[in-house]
């Protein structure tokens, strides 16, 4: 069956194609916006996933981690005494408006730790350029390099700008450091304090790692329940948390969702539409092989084996292209990949595409009688 159905596939070139090209489209446009909402909801929890810390604690109204609330460092001190708990330390996060010597300006989110803790915040493998005790000098702020055009051009090491009226400038380049719409800029937390004019008693958030063994669970419950207007995340559960308020908040996800509908609506109409054109063309071919005993169930195989042929042949094509463009728009900082469980779930969603458009070939099959052949 297989080799006939790859006979009737080469008979007709140019509705074979029609077919193909529906398909890379599909699988093209699904993988992109995918790609793309992959991409964004990466950046929306990445300051709690990227940050190697078992347990974030913040303020009791804070939902996302890309906005935190203020609270007071003396929370430090009763974290640090709870069971389980290894080490403990403040994070200050603030907001700064940069002026650039090319006359720009532009909005940043600079985030404050302590020297000893920065590997925490800051992965090594991050840092492009420069050293991470490099911060420690006066006015030394790190500049991300896939953000540099909202950061006046210029990230090299030693140029100076104004943070909120003061003088910085850039001692660390970090590689893949971003943040859902700001720039991160990491500093030390006095620093942080200075630019944005925090008292020494406030910080954002309380990072907790956990000693070996303990259950994170059974310390969030403990600082939840001893401790009052606070309130303690797993990392995880913060991330989560945040990317369910934004994209309930915005049209994100609605946006990628109809996208995607219309590229699945799309292909199944194209796909169903070139097959059953050719199914009309062809009708004289599958009315001998029933003249020949072939029964409607034989027919049916030869017809979604053309389809599955045409879905193998389509998404191949169409995943080289997406890895093309994923390559592409690496280079500007729009950066993702699939996991081999996703590329199975995208085929299987073009398979079904395809043998669904075959169904409007099979009504039409299904109905020739042999004599046909003799008309």
């Amino acid at each position: 069956m297989l080799k006939v159905a790859w006979k009737f596939i080469k008979f007709d070139k140019a509705k074979s194609i029609g077919v193909i090209v529906g398909i890379l489209i599909s699988t093209f446009l699904i993988g992109q916006q995918l790609g793309v909402f992959m991409f964004l909801t990466g950046l929306m929890q990445a300051l709690a996933t990227n940050v190697q810390a078992d347990i974030w604690v913040v303020d009791s109204k804070t939902v996302d981690v890309n906005q935190l609330g203020k609270s007071d460092i003396r929370n430090l001190r009763a974290v640090q005494g709870y069971d389980g708990v290894e080490t403990a330390f403040p994070l200050l996060i603030a907001g700064g408006s940069c002026n650039f010597k090319d006359g720009t300006s532009a909005a940043i989110t600079l985030i404050g730790v302590d020297m000893a803790q920065l590997n925490a915040v800051l992965d090594t493998s991050k840092i492009m350029v420069g050293k991470a005790i490099s911060l420690q000098t006066d006015g030394a702020v790190s500049g991300e390099y896939f953000e540099k055009k909202n950061l006046g051009n210029d990230i090299n090491l030693g140029t100076d700008f104004e943070i909120n009226g003061k003088r910085a400038f850039f001692a660390l380049q970090t590689k893949g450091f971003r943040g859902f719409g700001s720039s991160f800029c990491v500093t030390t937390i006095e620093r942080a304090r200075y630019y944005s004019n925090q008292s020494v008693n406030t910080i954002s958030a309380i990072l907790v790692k956990l000693k070996p063994g303990a259950n994170a669970d059974s310390v969030v419950r403990q600082i939840n329940s001893r401790l009052f207007g606070v309130r303690a995340w797993k990392s995880k559960d913060l991330g989560d948390s945040s990317v369910k308020k934004i994209l309930g908040s915005s049209g994100i996800a609605l946006s990628t969702g109809t996208l995607i509908i219309f590229a699945l609506i799309a292909g199944f109409f194209i796909i169903g539409l070139t097959m059953y054109s050719s199914a009309l063309d062809r009708l004289k071919d599958y009315g001998t092989l029933k003249a020949i005993g072939a029964g409607n169930t034989y027919i049916s195989g030869l017809i979604l084996t053309q389809a599955l042929l045409f879905a193998i042949v389509g998404f191949t094509i169409g995943m080289s292209l997406l890895e093309g463009f994923r390559a592409g728009v690496a280079k500007s900082g729009l950066i993702f990949s699939f996991s081999p469980l996703i590329i199975s779930g995208m085929f299987f969603t073009i398979a079904v595409i395809s043998l669904g458009g075959a169904s409007f070939a099979l009504r039409r099959i299904r109905s020739v009688e042999p004599a046909a052949v003799f008309r």
